[in-house]
């Protein structure tokens, strides 16, 4: 069965429907390993950024296993199959829950959103989110944000792999921008960062030192938001979430 050029919007599922029906032919038995990232996109005709979520998707259900700069080994078949319904352990929405009990934040879990469609939509979202903060937040608004970013350094020093103080910052800046529809998108996209997909990708490549990197990077839209610098903190903040995705995306055998 040749590979064939993707064309359909649900991107990462038809990769990933693609690659399955291959392992199930034998095209690729269990022990050998998928085509390299790189090579995929090329044949398949998409970013890789769409072939790494279709590979963690696969991830997920225990078809593959991702080593990270050795390529993708193809697993034993589980008996657990793809479909369209999330991954969501009590325990990570637990995780979600126990952010900061005063938000009153409720999340639809009911559909997955892929990591990157999720981090392009923040990159959209919150430049604008802190720069509207930073004109309309009160003062008791920068001093929860404040808290946020001092929780957010507490939970890097003490190696916290769910980090809600960096959660809680992003959240807190959207509720000061005076637009309750920022607030609430930022909400829901938070809640599916701690999807299993999102989960399994920062695991792989989440690189030592990005914890540090974003607490710099909080640091300065802390500070143009805290000096009420619109356009400083618009900037800080797309160059944060700009750095989150390169990071995610960077090459990898």
């Amino acid at each position: 069965m040749p590979i064939q050029v993707i064309d359909n919007p649900r991107l990462y599922r038809q990769i990933a429907d693609q690659l399955r029906a291959l392992i199930s032919s034998g095209e690729y038995p269990p022990g050998s390993r998928l085509p390299a990232e790189r090579e995929l996109a090329k044949l398949l005709g998409v970013s890789r950024a769409s072939v790494r979520e279709a590979m963690i998707a696969l991830e997920v259900v225990g078809l593959v296993e991702v080593r990270v700069g050795n390529g993708v080994l193809v697993c034993e078949p589980p008996v657990r199959q793809l479909s369209d319904e999330p991954v969501m352990t009590q325990a990570t929405r637990d995780q979600w829950n126990d952010i900061d009990p005063e938000l009153g934040i409720e999340v639809d879990f009911s559909a997955e959103i892929p990591p990157f469609a999720l981090l392009q939509a923040r990159r959209l979202i919150e430049p604008e989110a802190a720069a509207l903060a930073a004109a309309n937040a009160s003062e008791q608004e920068l001093h929860g944000i404040r808290l946020a970013f001092e929780r957010n350094t507490s939970d890097n020093r003490e190696s916290s792999h769910t980090h809600p103080g960096d959660r809680l910052f992003h959240i807190r800046i959207a509720q000061a921008s005076g637009n309750p529809a920022y607030a609430l998108m930022i909400q829901h996209l938070l809640g599916h960062r701690y999807g299993s997909m999102f989960q399994r990708l920062q695991a792989h490549y989440t690189s030592e030192d990005m914890p540090f990197r974003s607490e710099h990077e909080h640091r300065q839209v802390l500070e143009a938001l805290e000096r009420r610098d619109g356009a400083a903190a618009r900037d800080a903040m797309a160059a944060h979430l700009d750095e989150v995705i390169r990071i995610f995306s960077r090459g990898t055998a």
